[in-house]
């Protein structure tokens, strides 16, 4: 069993089939990538994972339990964190929401709640803008600051929505290095349109769009050619393993130049 085991799972918005018999096992040193076209299914099935839309059909197990009774396990940051930068709250503050079954707020946090905060910013490289505020942040080290909220809960699961979305270059490559360290300890799904990103640092990839194609790419050297002194793996070939085998439309295009004359 895995830490996650999807099996048999179709989900419908009304008579919209969003998912269709999908089927997923994540293990614990895992770094599932989830990618697919706009609507294909990606955010729903966090959702089904997370146990916010129940399936119509299969079930999920979190470390062999419903969804709901292991969500203390997860770390969850969504794609949109609805953070008013605009509010007066500084970063440690925001860290500490992360907390789960601590002090209301409205008495405070304990010292080791407190501890707990630092010691998650300090686990994303933000423990010196403790007291800045958020509002005063890039981009990048706001994504930063809600990943150490996702960690002060301990997960031993963390999910993130399109991490790096609007962020630039440099800081979605600090993310996802990031997220490599965070690996060597914890099971990491994230969903993500940058394949070439995925390609350097994932070990899996799962291609939903409504159906799920999974391919595991850890040899990275047998599953994939390097172009040149840099190393870099080619977005393209994977493209073409997913089309070969989920005949997805996103694919079709890359199909199309790989054999016409």
């Amino acid at each position: 069993m895995g830490v996650i085991d999807v099996s048999n799972v179709s989900f419908s918005y009304d008579r919209e089939i969003v998912l269709e018999d999908i089927n997923l096992s994540i293990d614990k040193e895992d770094f599932l990538a989830i990618i697919g076209p706009n609507g294909g299914g990606k955010s729903t099935l966090l959702k089904v994972i997370l146990g916010i839309y129940k399936p119509k059909k299969g079930s999920v197990k979190v470390l062999g339990k419903e969804p709901c009774k292991n969500l203390s396990h997860i770390g969850y940051v969504p794609q949109n964190t609805n953070v008013n930068t605009d509010f007066p709250i500084k970063v440690l503050e925001v860290v500490m929401m992360g907390h789960i079954g601590g002090k209301r707020p409205l008495f405070g946090y304990g010292q080791d709640e407190i501890a707990c905060a630092m010691g998650a910013l300090a686990q994303v490289g933000m423990q010196a803008y403790a007291d800045k505020k958020i509002g005063s942040l890039s981009g990048g080290q706001r994504q930063r600051v809600m990943i150490a909220r996702a960690l002060c809960a301990h997960p031993s699961i963390l999910i993130l929505d399109e991490p790096t979305a609007s962020i630039d270059v440099a800081g979605q490559r600090d993310i996802y290095e990031l997220l490599r360290v965070l690996s060597k300890s914890v099971t990491i799904i994230v969903v993500s349109h940058d394949i070439s990103v995925i390609l350097e640092y994932a070990n899996k990839v799962a291609h939903i769009n409504k159906r799920l194609s999974f391919h595991d790419i850890s040899n990275k050297e047998e599953t994939f050619h390097t172009h040149g002194k840099s190393g870099h793996f080619c977005e393209v070939e994977l493209l073409q393993m997913l089309g070969s085998k989920s005949n997805c439309n996103v694919c079709e295009p890359v199909e199309k130049w790989r054999t016409e004359p």
